[in-house]
């Protein structure tokens, strides 16, 4: 069993309403749910902010409270705060796995460069709401070693 925080950045708690074309028609409560199911027996918290410091502060958080990993969808602050990125770097060795529902790599040229990706043991992107998943595997993985 492993205790893994799983943070989501802004507009995360959109999903089902904003861009479905994109993300899907499946509501953020449809995503906790799925992640629940599939990572049954892993003690698993859900944080969820349109606030960069918030994000920072649940990183930090992650750290001092001795959990085994952090599954971070950073949403639109992937492109832009280095500040978020900073923060993923200042816990190492906790393992980070960088989440993105879309692909970000085909989308706009903005979204290709992630300043939370250096930090991160990981980064999937494209696999729908299974990179999560995917991504607490990689965690797994990774500290199997």
């Amino acid at each position: 069993m492993m205790k893994i925080m799983i943070i989501n950045g802004p507009n995360l708690n959109m999903l089902g309403i904003r861009e479905k074309d994109i993300y899907g028609s499946e509501t953020y409560e449809g995503l906790l749910r799925y992640i629940e199911k599939e990572c049954q027996g892993d003690e698993l918290t859900f944080r969820q902010s349109n606030h960069e410091g918030d994000l920072i502060d649940w990183i930090q958080e992650a750290y001092f409270e001795k959990y085994d990993g952090v599954v971070i969808n950073p949403g639109g602050y992937t492109h832009t705060s280095v500040a978020l990125g900073d923060a993923v770097k200042a816990v190492s060795p906790l393992p980070v796995v960088e989440v993105h529902i879309s692909d970000i790599a085909e989308r706009e040229d903005f979204r290709h460069v992630s300043y939370v990706a250096p930090g991160c043991i990981g980064q999937i992107k494209g696999q729908g709401f299974r990179g999560y998943v995917m991504a607490v595997e990689m965690i797994r993985e990774h500290l199997d070693k």
